[in-house]
């Protein structure tokens, strides 16, 4: 695959993973790595590893528009995930000066209760049928297609579309729906909150990693010895983000070790050794 550092400047491509991270707080909560180029397929096998981990599905997922597909709003949607992703054009809508093209489908009206739209000129655009694709993934989606009655002499058809013939439009209405609930969730007090907070999650720590940390290499070959090295080095990173927490709030070494202790095994005793921690503490209280 292409990768973001091209020191030839030329575009090769190079064998490689793309790696995804749930953190919080700036811990690494999850990871897997995937061959795929793009992001785009990643998200829901990511959210199938989550499960696997934590036997439950998180209660909010945020990304950036890489992720912004039918298919992945349409899973997140079914399975009660509030998603908080963008979509591709998400953040030049966002702009002052952003004005919607006037010949672009999701700009002309629509109809809904008699399934047609309307031109710039006026004219309605008649369903004609509908199209199915079929993504890398197997997921089919489905675009309804619309073909308007006359182009020939208008006066707008030179801006309206370069083609011969009648316009036809292929509007698929349920990744649209997908769209303005996913605006309307981003645009929001909790969805700036979010979109603000994602910037210093994941991109932190790939910072960390990969400038402070000196890790911008996996040092084996295979999936699964990528996989046993980057888990190395999410326990290591994983500790040191918690002993510089820890030495921010001035706790004492002795209390530093046993919170320590306590993260390494918290996860595997279901918090068992938590609660005897704290029954311990109460009493030398």
């Amino acid at each position: 695959m292409r990768m973001k550092e091209d020191a030839m400047k030329n575009g090769q491509t190079k064998p490689g993973y793309n790696l995804q991270t749930g953190t919080e707080n700036q811990f690494i909560i999850d990871f897997r790595l995937f061959p795929n180029p793009t992001d785009t397929l990643t998200l829901i096998p990511f959210f199938h590893s989550f499960q696997h981990r934590y036997n439950r599905l998180p209660g909010i997922g945020v990304a950036d528009s890489g992720y912004g597909s039918e298919e992945n709003y349409r899973f997140m949607q079914e399975n009660g995930i509030e998603a908080f992703v963008k979509y591709n054009y998400f953040h030049k809508e966002q702009r002052p000066r952003y004005t919607p093209n006037p010949f672009h489908a999701e700009s002309l009206h629509y109809n809904a209760g008699e399934d047609y739209y309307v031109c710039p000129m006026g004219q309605h655009m008649n369903r004609i049928g509908t199209r199915h694709d079929k993504t890398a993934s197997g997921y089919i989606t489905e675009s309804a297609r619309y073909k308007a009655q006359r182009c020939e002499g208008c006066p707008l058809h030179g801006s309206c579309f370069k083609a011969r013939g009648n316009r036809i439009i292929e509007v698929n209405h349920r990744l649209n729906q997908y769209k303005r609930q996913a605006r309307e969730r981003l645009v929001s007090e909790e969805g700036v909150r979010h979109r603000g907070r994602r910037c210093i999650e994941p991109e932190a720590v790939f910072g960390q990693m990969k400038y402070n940390m000196a890790y911008r290499r996996f040092r084996h070959v295979g999936e699964d010895k990528v996989t046993m090295d980057f888990a190395f080095f999410a326990i290591a990173f994983n500790i040191k983000k918690m002993c510089a927490k820890l030495r921010k709030t001035g706790k004492e070494l002795i209390t530093l070790t046993k919170s320590i202790f306590i993260g390494l095994f918290i996860t595997r005793y279901n918090g068992n050794i938590a609660t005897c921690y704290q029954m311990n503490e109460k009493k030398a209280a």
